[in-house]
């Protein structure tokens, strides 16, 4: 069965599409069939894959409006067992399209439904809102992670995506839960780092991954050659956090399903 994941998070600059883009990597490097839908606007994380703009005539804007399935959007990344369902600028006017039709909250989750292809995983990231795009995501998905920047204001706005899942689970889709949280751009040599993450995992318990992301500047360098970290340099040290954090995920899911 397809395991479905949104990555979700309000606020902007979390690392949200580096989680993405990096963890569908490591999954595929698992040995995972994986199929990335690129749900943000500002489409980083089909520019992340190299997708060329002049190669997203088929997106996630016409698989949300049931214009195209999964099988027409979806391309290949140069990752070997990942794929991308891009974004363009087109998606960001979905928001306003979808207020008047049935159903809206629901759109990716009727495409996916009709045929979301022969992938162990599908991966959603999300725009940096709660608007409509995201609630498609958090309909059509079985759990969410949740990326947290080791800042001061990391908190802020949590308990509001907290509340929405809730609201999602209790009026639309009952299988939503929070797979987990993980914690991004911790910086060893900053002591607000070591205890913001004390404070979420005071707060949240197990929930928080143990796997942390620090800050790393090839983690921000790689998009700009069109490739995931862990292609642009498997070995520095985001590379080796997000293949760590793919691990414990699969772990999560099902032990005894992790990939040797």
């Amino acid at each position: 069965m397809t395991t479905r994941i949104a990555i979700a998070n309000q606020k902007g600059g979390v690392g949200k599409t580096t989680t993405a883009i990096n963890l569908a990597t490591g999954l595929a490097a698992a040995g995972k069939r994986v199929l990335l839908i690129d749900l943000d606007p500002q489409g980083n994380a089909s520019t992340g894959f190299g997708v060329d703009r002049s190669a997203r005539e088929r997106n996630s804007y016409h698989l949300l409006h049931g214009e195209a399935t999964v099988a027409e959007t979806a391309q290949p990344t140069r990752v070997p067992n990942l794929f991308v369902v891009p974004s363009t600028v087109d998606l960001s006017g979905a928001e306003v399209e979808l207020v008047s039709v049935d159903a809206r909250m629901h759109r990716l989750s009727a495409s996916l439904d009709a045929g979301d292809g022969d992938y162990d995983f599908i991966i959603i990231d999300c725009p940096p809102s709660l608007g409509l795009l995201t609630l498609n995501a958090l309909v059509a998905a079985e759990s969410v992670i949740v990326p947290l920047q080791c800042e001061f204001f990391a908190l802020e706005g949590l308990t509001q995506l907290l509340q929405t899942i809730e609201q999602v689970r209790n009026r639309f889709n009952s299988r939503l839960d929070i797979l987990g949280v993980v914690l991004t751009m911790f910086d060893r040599r900053n002591k607000l780092s070591e205890q913001v993450a004390a404070d979420v995992r005071a707060c949240l318990g197990a929930t928080v991954f143990e796997t942390v992301v620090p800050r790393n500047v090839r983690l921000s360098e790689a998009p700009s050659h069109g490739l995931p970290a862990l292609l642009y340099d498997h070995r520095c040290p985001g590379s080796e956090a997000y293949i760590a954090l793919a691990r414990e995920l699969l772990d999560r899911l099902n032990p005894r399903a992790r990939a040797a």
